[in-house]
């Protein structure tokens, strides 16, 4: 098992309970890694495992998938938007899930190809144009309203210019 990222906020507790556990030897804490250096370390996994419990985007689930390799997350918080069927989805609470989920991962060949195929389609279909797309034709949406009653307060008017 390889643990990345930084020093955080119970990287004690962690080393802690890996000694408790007698696991450390198992277990390498690599911490912060390069972004050029990602690919590699995803290509090389046999999963991700991201059950995290507050996930502004999950942008590492969408780098794995990107990379072919598949991915274990969060039912919660943005992740299930980001992974949809392209990984499997726990209840990052539920250690048994989470458990039963990479066993799975681990000991099933075709569940990780497939899964690694559908993380490299949905991850390819997530750009930042259609993210600008996207959001412009939600702001459109959401200022149609505003615009229409301006319109309807200054007929005639045209937009940018003084009347």
């Amino acid at each position: 098992l390889v643990l990345v990222g930084g020093h955080g906020w119970q990287a004690d507790r962690l080393e802690r309970a890996l000694r408790l556990m007698h696991a450390r030897a198992s277990v390498r804490v690599i911490g912060y890694v390069e972004d050029a250096d990602l690919p590699a370390l995803y290509g090389g996994a046999v999963a991700l495992a991201f059950p995290s419990l507050y996930e502004g985007f999950g942008l590492p689930a969408l780098e794995a998938m990107g990379c072919g390799t598949p991915v274990l997350a969060s039912n919660s918080s943005s992740l299930p938007e980001v992974v949809g069927d392209a990984g499997l989805l726990v209840d990052p609470l539920d250690i048994d899930a989470i458990a039963d989920a990479l066993s799975r991962l681990a000991s099933d060949e075709p569940l990780r190809r497939e899964l690694g195929e559908r993380g490299r389609a949905r991850a390819a279909s997530s750009t930042w144009e259609r993210a600008a797309r996207e959001t412009l034709a939600q702001l459109r949406v959401a200022t149609e309203p505003v615009v229409q009653s301006v319109r309807e307060a200054h007929p005639g008017r045209q937009a940018g210019r003084p009347g």
